[in-house]
């Protein structure tokens, strides 16, 4: 990937090419759970290769390209949601599911996740337990305190119990 990189900052479409292309899936997935809808999500997509594109000079640290790109891909994901407006996310998603470590194992849907979460909020879950980011890595990738990260995913997971709870009293 080095040698990819180090064509794509000379300016190598191809080389560039090939780091989008071993990323596409990993990206597309972040786009899609964001504006749930490919149309949107290649949208985004299309985005990310620009802004990537024009922006790998800034690239500091190779190590970091997956995290320096899903990073674009969650700014252009929220670009695009601010610029249509579509700030109530994700009516109708996939029956996908999280598990969580919380003082228990809870389930909830993808969509039931994000109904009731901050934007935020939103961020940090996906991150941590959709794509298994370490606290570490999503400071990293949101530019956050460490501290900050740790905060709001178990601000996060304290609202999601919350919502459990209520929903099993609902329930009965």
């Amino acid at each position: 990937m080095e040698k990819y990189i180090r064509k794509a900052r000379k300016g190598n479409a191809d080389a560039f090419l090939k780091i989008l292309e071993h990323y596409k899936e990993d990206l597309y997935r972040i786009a899609f759970v964001y504006v749930k809808n490919e149309a949107d999500a290649l949208d985004i997509m299309q985005e990310v290769a620009y802004r990537s594109f024009k922006s790998i000079h800034q690239l500091n640290e190779t190590a970091y390209l997956k995290t320096w790109l899903t990073r674009i891909t969650i700014n252009c994901s929220v670009d695009l949601l601010k610029k249509s407006q579509h700030l109530s996310f994700f009516e109708e998603i996939p029956e996908a599911e999280f598990e969580f470590e919380a003082d228990h194992i809870m389930k909830m849907t993808l969509e039931d996740l994000l109904k009731i979460l901050s934007v935020e909020e939103k961020t940090v879950i996906l991150l941590r337990y959709y794509e298994q980011y370490t606290f570490q890595e999503i400071a990293n990738l949101l530019d956050i305190p460490l501290g900050t990260a740790k905060t709001t995913v178990y601000r996060a997971l304290k609202t999601l119990r919350q919502s459990m709870i209520e929903r099993g009293s609902t329930d009965e």
